[in-house]
């Protein structure tokens, strides 16, 4: 699959902000990160495009950074919350053209969203639904939550529909989701065709309304 590089600014070196970097990175993306602490910054210097030393709640520091040049701003400072709003505002102020905020509790959502983020983060719950929603069913291999309505998840194929067709089955009309891909042994296959026979062996990729996701789930 053919991603487009994009130019990331991390602001922020926690267990959050150092996953960031070290994953933009895995995926050939320009990243720069800056922390106020230099010990934060040395062991991923060898894996960034640049690392900064500096404190982003001082404008200067923020305007020298440049961050309209960037495609996505992260400001992943949770555990200062006013800090966190100061330099989301000013990243939108400077013209940041995407900034993205961690919170770590629901009641810091709002004030972000209104200061200029245009997306929030909350690691832990996300961390904490997926692995609750994932081990409350057998057989789930993965869970991903799109939007609280939509949601993908990674299952076997349910032991009535093995050797039987997607057309045979009509898993639209009947279960009312959509098979993106067919996964066997960590091969992607996508779009399977109407007369794709399922087999025992195989994991499916599928995309669904929460609610039908989990009533196909709970037949596992």
């Amino acid at each position: 699959m053919f991603m487009k590089k994009k130019s990331v600014l991390i602001i922020g070196i926690g267990r959050f902000g150092r996953y960031l970097a070290h994953k933009f990175s895995e995926l050939g993306n320009e990243v720069m990160i800056v922390d106020r602490s230099e010990e934060k910054l040395n062991d991923l210097v060898s894996i960034v495009t640049s690392a900064q030393i500096g404190d982003c709640t001082n404008l200067e520091v923020l305007r020298s950074l440049g961050v309209s040049n960037f495609d996505i701003c992260f400001v992943c400072i949770g555990s200062n919350f006013q800090s966190s709003i100061e330099i989301t505002y000013q990243l939108k102020e400077l013209g940041a053209q995407y900034v993205i905020a961690k919170v770590n509790r629901e009641i810091h959502e709002k004030f972000l969203l209104r200061n200029g983020a245009d997306e929030v983060v909350y690691p832990e719950k996300e961390s904490a639904n997926k692995t609750a929603l994932r081990l409350s069913a057998n057989h789930v291999f993965d869970y991903i939550e799109l939007t609280s309505e939509y949601s993908i998840i990674e299952i076997p194929p349910l032991s009535l529909w093995i050797g039987k067709t997607i057309a045979n089955v009509d898993v639209r009309s009947r279960y009312n989701i959509n098979i993106l891909a067919i996964k066997i042994n960590n091969k992607v296959s996508p779009l399977p065709d109407a007369d794709y026979i399922f087999k025992n062996e195989e994991h499916l990729i599928i995309a669904g309304n929460r609610a039908d996701l989990m009533c196909l789930m709970k037949k596992l």
